[in-house]
């Protein structure tokens, strides 16, 4: 069953609200833009949208439009312009045009409120579809420090009684520890009219949200809260909350991959990015980075301090330690790719190795062949990018600069310290140096003479 077929009584639409300026990151990257474990923060919300099959989704922008417009345009999202902030209803409404047409459910989230996860976007969707019809369910949560957040005022059953912003709140009010996270799920023949309206009568003079609660309530409409964990609500306002977010999504990360029969020595240490996939009985050592479109197969070993990001990896291969894979880097089962080794859009064979100092770089590299310590793939000439192909069993020796367009065959042996500028074929010993020569007692000399020089004689 897709998630589509999960929820087929009412089609579903969500609008992420991104129009705040975002000052507090003094930052010239949009707020939502900020990345959270190698994606940004509206690409996390928008991929578990996805998730649900939502028939429309439509991000309203506001300042720095530019920048959301374009990173939500490949994903054939639509925008609504806030050109003025007057709250969060007025925002909501941005969006009537884009869902012209609709009927269904409205999910209502936030850009920079990341981690909302669709399983917890289908809960508010099936209880808003449920028996009891409510006009509106409210996504709360419990904070440690209620502080700022608007309070909900439910019975047992979570049917809402008030909702009210802090600053509008009554001591009493303010006691309660169930908050508003924003997050909603309404019906859109019931959105629109309710955002109509909403007033700003209130001590900041701004359209609310959830003031579309309490009018539904005087038309003798019914909402409900349902409750979530504080970090998946968490929102992101600076660059600190912005460390808290990702340091909470890689703990649930690392938590899973255990789960997942990896085993994280120091799991503190791992940062992954938010699609890498981790096969079973992977070894991961301490230090280690994921950047975006990494696969690991099972039984791999990643040695500590090495970056990984665009790499495949194969059943049983080793990484590092100390090692560097970029965009491109395929290792095949069991080959190895030991310390100081980089590797960029190269395939190492199965049981091939590079064992250290190495450089890789638009290489095809053969099963079982070895690459000695200090080999280089001169793969660019300041204009083109070549290739360099090494055959099945071909022995590299150490110190040796393969330059690219070359083929060594299978087999092939090529001599420490050579230079290959041109095709070796199968099996053949390739030698590219001058003979060696030795001057009997030439250093001896070399040195008194230079010592007397020094010593000014």
């Amino acid at each position: 069953m897709t998630a589509r077929d999960a929820n087929p009584a009412r089609p579903i639409a969500a609008i992420i609200l991104a129009a705040g300026k975002g000052t507090r990151m003094k930052s010239d990257l949009h707020k939502v833009l900020h990345p959270i474990a190698g994606r940004p923060m509206l690409l996390h919300l928008a991929a578990a949208v996805a998730e649900l099959g939502a028939e429309r989704t439509v991000v309203v922008t506001g300042a720095g439009r530019a920048q959301v417009e374009a990173a939500v345009a490949p994903l054939g999202i639509a925008t609504a312009l806030q050109a003025e902030q007057l709250g969060t209803a007025h925002a909501v409404l941005q969006a009537a045009g884009a869902l012209e047409g609709f009927d269904g459910t409205v999910l209502i989230l936030y850009g920079d409120v990341p981690l909302v996860g669709s399983a917890t976007m289908r809960r508010m969707i099936e209880t808003l579809q449920g028996a009891d019809a409510p006009t509106a369910v409210v996504l709360g949560f419990r904070p440690e420090t209620p502080g700022a957040y608007g309070r909900i005022i439910a019975d047992a059953d979570g049917r809402i009684a008030k909702m009210v912003e802090a600053k509008d709140a009554t001591p009493a009010e303010l006691a309660e520890t169930l908050c508003n996270s924003g997050l909603m799920a309404v019906r859109s023949t019931d959105l629109f009219r309710l955002l109509a309206l909403v007033g700003n009568d209130n001590a900041a003079g701004e359209y609310y949200l959830p003031d579309i609660v309490m009018l539904a309530q005087a038309e003798g409409g019914a909402s409900i809260v349902i409750e979530t964990h504080g970090d998946e609500v968490a929102g992101v306002n600076s660059r600190g909350e912005l460390a808290t977010v990702e340091v909470s999504w890689q703990a649930r990360r690392r938590a899973q991959a255990m789960a997942g029969g990896a085993t994280l020595i120091a799991p503190e240490t791992v940062w992954f990015a938010h699609d890498t996939v981790v096969g079973r009985d992977v070894v991961i050592e301490p230090n280690v980075f994921f950047g975006p479109g990494v696969t690991i197969a099972d039984g791999a070993t990643i040695h500590g301090f090495s970056h990984i990001e665009g790499a495949t990896i194969g059943t049983g291969a080793e990484v590092g330690p100390y090692a560097r894979l970029r965009p491109g880097a395929v290792l095949g089962e069991r080959s190895k790719v030991g310390n100081f080794v980089e590797m960029k859009k190269a395939v190492l064979g199965a049981g091939a190795k590079a064992n250290h100092l190495t450089y890789l770089g638009d290489a095809e590299i053969g099963a079982g062949a070895n690459i000695g310590a200090g080999t280089i793939t001169c793969n660019y000439d300041g204009f083109f990018k070549a290739k360099t192909v090494i055959g099945d069993g071909a022995f590299i020796g150490s110190n040796s600069a393969l330059v690219a367009p070359v083929t060594i065959g299978a087999g092939a042996i090529v001599a420490a310290g050579s230079v290959v500028t041109a095709d070796v074929e199968a099996d053949a010993l390739c030698l590219v140096r001058p003979p060696q020569t030795s001057k009997s007692g030439w250093a001896k000399r070399f040195r008194a003479a230079m010592t007397a020089k020094k010593a000014g004689k």
